[in-house]
């Protein structure tokens, strides 16, 4: 859960990684630093803090060389420090190296080389790993890159790392292991990145390093690739499509605002190819050869994390609905760890934003080793989940930057409503009248989407009044259970206010005892099947004097005479409410975390692609 940035060439090496750090913060931001090797020496530059106090601390030092490597940290192993933060030098100091990921029997090689004489100057794995390449180095007279590929085969769990060395000025060397890490082909210089974003600028030419790979990036000898057991592997380069436009705030505060804005766009970008108005179809090809699979299948789990998890239970009720096969949704966290049932009769869909999240890679290889089809649903092109996968859908979002997410948990939700109306098709468990009026009404979704975005102002009135809470309560029924939970995960990701998400009827049997005066309740209360029910559940509410802010279809009066606070929404069928409804939601948190003086885009404690277990 770290950013890597590395450069070798003829420009300066510092600016870039630099300016790579800056973008690839969203992974970790308790520290960073950067190692410049410059003629035979290597200077470490290391600061607690945001990316901006290495950049202050920089200020009146010599930072001019045309290698190096740099890191911004999220805490594993060791408190946020000078002295915890990367790069982290070998005990002679002849080398230096940055880590992404978890050395997971660390404690027992440093208990090792402790014997023999080792010193350390951190709490972290990664030095660990830093000494044991410098005694198998030294032990076995070998070139520092044989030195690397020996020691990753001695160490258990993941990484992803870059190294330099004085002895070499003139290469780097890569390896990773379900960590991810990309490298950039420029005119006579290389660059490696926890992923792309730090590269766009600069090349599009790139290799996505595969498990168990490690990198020779020589400006002398070029690239050369082997396994870490010594096997030689030819690099496949491929094109990336990232804009570097994508990647800035254009105009907006923060990231997550922008990104809130985009989700007109990015649900189209979406549908675009997949819903054809035209021709009354669906056509998702990323699947066509598993459509079979898929269509019979038994049953579907569904294993992901966080937001990725409330878009799989949205999933849960559009697929049980539309197309009516059994589906089980998992916190990919728990499903390696309880010895889950599974055969090659089920069909496993992974879902990830970033397409490297730990804990839905290792629920993937479980799956995979009982005999299951795993299709992927995921956001970043050539992420391991994409590439471990048999087949799936991107979901077009265009990258995304804030920690929280919102056009990733739409465009997720968008994907699988398309797969279930696929599915319902081929099944024949949905009628050919209905198929064509849900396809004409989740066409017309992103400008619904945009219509509830112009009530920002009135979103913003109401978080005025609620900024101060200490609690909040998120009610929904059926197919909006997962928005209202999705609702509180958002609020207190950003804004550290305590929130729970519920089933509205389930909220007497428990719940109702925090309501009070100062207790407000999100009530998703659109006009559905359940709509008198969750009037019910509002009322509930008021007769214990707490404070009901709800959504609701436009023209609802029933509600609009009960709740304290209403948000209007278009109407569209039951089964696509999260794709509207979710929108207010995430506006409020919004606007609650900027009013209490929080950092929206960079929460503490958190970071955006969460690449250990």
């Amino acid at each position: 859960m770290c950013g890597i940035v590395a450069y070798i060439g003829k420009q300066e090496a510092f600016p870039i990684i630099l300016k790579g750090l800056k973008r690839l913060e969203y992974r970790g931001y308790d520290s960073s630093g950067i190692a410049i090797q410059k003629d035979g020496e290597l200077n470490i530059f290391k600061k607690q803090g945001k990316v901006s106090e290495l950049e202050d601390f920089v200020q009146d030092k010599d930072t001019s060389g045309n290698i190096g490597i740099g890191h911004t940290r999220w805490a594993t192993h060791g408190e946020p420090s000078d002295r915890n933060a990367h790069p982290h030098a070998s005990g002679n100091e002849e080398f230096a190296l940055v880590h992404n990921g978890i050395i997971e029997n660390y404690a027992i090689i440093k208990e090792e080389l402790l014997k023999r004489g080792h010193t350390f100057k951190s709490d972290t794995d990664t030095e660990v790993l830093m000494h044991l390449i410098e005694e198998i180095k030294l032990n076995q007279n070998c070139s520092l890159f044989n030195a690397v590929r020996i020691a990753l085969n001695e160490v258990h769990g993941a990484y992803a790392i870059v190294v330099i060395s004085k002895e070499n000025p003139d290469e780097l060397i890569a390896a990773r292991k379900s960590s991810p890490l990309v490298i950039g082909i420029g005119k006579g210089e290389y660059f490696c990145a926890s992923d792309a974003t730090p590269i766009i600028e600069f090349t599009k030419n790139v290799v996505y390093l595969e498990d168990g790979e490690i990198a020779r990036l020589s400006l002398k000898d070029g690239f050369k690739l082997k396994t870490i057991k010594n096997q030689e592997k030819t690099p496949y380069i491929q094109e990336l499509e990232m804009q570097l436009e994508a990647l800035e705030k254009g105009g907006y505060e923060h990231f997550m605002l922008k990104e809130i804005y985009e989700q007109p766009r990015s649900i189209k970008d979406c549908m675009r190819g997949r819903l054809n108005l035209s021709e009354n179809m669906v056509a998702l090809g990323g699947i066509l050869n598993y459509k079979d699979k898929l269509v019979n299948a038994k049953r579907i789990i569904v294993v992901a994390c966080g937001t990725s998890w409330h878009a799989g239970l949205v999933g849960e009720y559009l697929i049980e609905e539309l197309a009516r096969i059994p589906v089980e949704v998992e916190y990919a966290s728990e499903f390696r760890y309880r010895n889950p049932v599974i055969d090659e009769n089920d069909v496993v869909i992974a879902i990830s934003q970033s397409g490297e999240t730990a804990d839905t890679l290792a629920a993937i290889e479980l799956a995979k080793s009982k005999g299951a089809i795993i299709v992927g649903i995921c956001n970043v092109v050539g992420s391991s989940i994409s590439r471990a996968t048999h087949c799936g859908s991107y979901t077009h979002a265009g990258p995304e930057i804030g920690v929280a997410s919102t056009k990733a948990f739409t465009a997720q939700v968008t994907v699988l409503s398309l797969l279930a109306l696929m599915l319902g098709r081929e099944r024949n468990t949905i009628t050919d009248e209905r198929f064509t009026r849900l396809l004409i009404d989740l066409d017309n979704i992103p400008h619904k989407v945009e219509s509830v975005l112009k009530t920002d102002a009135q979103i913003q009135h109401i978080a005025e009044i609620y900024k101060d809470s200490k609690n909040a309560l998120y009610l929904g029924r059926g197919i909006n259970f997962p928005v209202a939970l999705e609702g509180a995960l958002k609020l207190k990701e950003i804004s550290y206010i305590h929130a729970e998400g519920y089933p509205a009827a389930e909220m007497k049997h428990g719940p109702i005892a925090l309501i009070d005066e100062e207790m407000p309740t999100f009530v998703i209360a659109t006009q559905d099947a359940s709509y008198e029910k969750v009037v019910s559940n509002i009322q509930e509410v008021k007769a214990r004097k707490g404070k009901v802010i709800a959504i609701v279809t436009k023209g609802d009066k029933d509600v609009k005479n009960i709740a304290d606070h209403v948000i209007e929404i278009p109407k569209t069928d039951d089964v696509f409410v999260p794709l509207i409804a979710t929108i207010p939601l995430q506006l409020l948190s919004y606007h609650i975390a900027v009013m209490r003086g929080c950092n929206v885009d960079q929460p503490r404690n958190l970071a955006k692609s969460v690449t250990v277990e």
